[in-house]
């Protein structure tokens, strides 16, 4: 009870932050422009300095070994993730795309990342970048080629050069480098990473400003989609790795990635690939409301196992 009471006050603080993006939108003090800025001050800046600095620990042999595990095990979720995002939804149709990609991808970064960091420390953001690099892997691989049609390959570029990756990158710099970094170059690392809890929530809270949530409440497949990225892909995955032997922090950690609403990249690239945008940006924001609940229950239960 009391680890469910602490993951629920972190994700409420995050909802409070949501509701504030949320008001902002409402009043029209935030437009697309800033939201756009938000996106990308988090996504380009905010985000690679939490992950590098995550690295911040004494260099061994097991920290390594901890790292490439952790990669492998959010390769394999993600992996997994398709396979049942493909067997439910078949159809070559613009809004089944959406749906295939708000199965696999959640929202790790904006949601994840935060609340790692708030319950698990500096162990749960270093286990969290990992599966932020298989998320990066994936969305531009198996989501590039379910939304742009007119793709025939994938580009090297694209999966190797992105945000999440030079994070990791930087990181492993960080981890192997014999000194500590100096605090001309920390101090303003550390400060662009303290922007990585307030600004993704703002975004999040002025795109649920911009969609009906009484239209989207009384179609049933919002519901359906939103169980099975809130509850089954985070549950497939706990038993997954609880049956490979994975405990501890590092079943939390991806326990809280897998359970994160759906990654604003869906909606982000339904636009950019003219897809069902409509569906992907409600998906987004319904399945960020139920998070509210969900996460912290989900994420306690898990607590009781590891």
């Amino acid at each position: 009870m009391e680890y469910f009471l602490t993951v629920g006050q972190q994700v409420l603080i995050l909802f409070v932050l949501i509701l504030c993006g949320y008001a902002l939108g409402k009043g029209k003090v935030i437009g697309d422009t800033g939201a756009k800025a938000m996106s990308d001050v988090t996504l380009l800046l905010a985000s690679p300095c939490v992950i590098a600095l995550s690295f911040e620990r004494e260099f061994s042999w097991t920290v390594v070994r901890e790292l490439g595990m952790a990669l492998l095990l959010g390769v394999g979720i993600h992996l997994v993730a398709i396979g049942l995002a493909q067997a439910l939804y078949r159809k070559d149709a613009p809004r089944d795309r959406v749906l295939r990609m708000a199965t696999v991808l959640s929202n790790a970064g904006f949601m994840g990342l935060p609340l790692q960091q708030a319950v698990l420390g500096g162990d749960g953001v270093f286990y969290g970048a990992a599966y932020v690099t298989a998320f990066n892997l994936t969305l531009w691989t198996y989501g590039l080629m379910t939304m742009d049609r007119s793709s025939t390959r994938i580009s090297a570029r694209k999966i190797l050069i992105n945000p999440g990756v030079i994070g990791l990158v930087a990181g492993v710099v960080i981890l192997v480098l014999p000194v500590q970094l100096p605090p001309l170059i920390r101090t303003p690392v550390a400060h662009l990473a303290a922007l990585n809890t307030p600004v993704p929530m703002l975004f999040i809270g002025y795109s649920l400003s911009k969609v009906q949530l009484g239209k989207i409440l009384r179609d049933k497949t919002y519901y359906i989609a939103c169980a099975i990225r809130l509850l089954a892909v985070p549950a497939i995955t706990v038993g997954m790795l609880y049956l490979v032997g994975v405990r501890d922090t590092l079943l939390l950690s991806m326990a809280i990635s897998a359970s994160a609403p759906v990654a604003a990249a869906v909606s982000m690239f339904a636009g950019k690939y003219e897809q069902d945008t409509e569906t992907a940006v409600n998906l987004v924001a319904l399945s960020t409301v139920f998070s509210v609940v969900t996460m912290p229950v989900f994420v306690s239960l898990v607590k009781l196992i590891a």
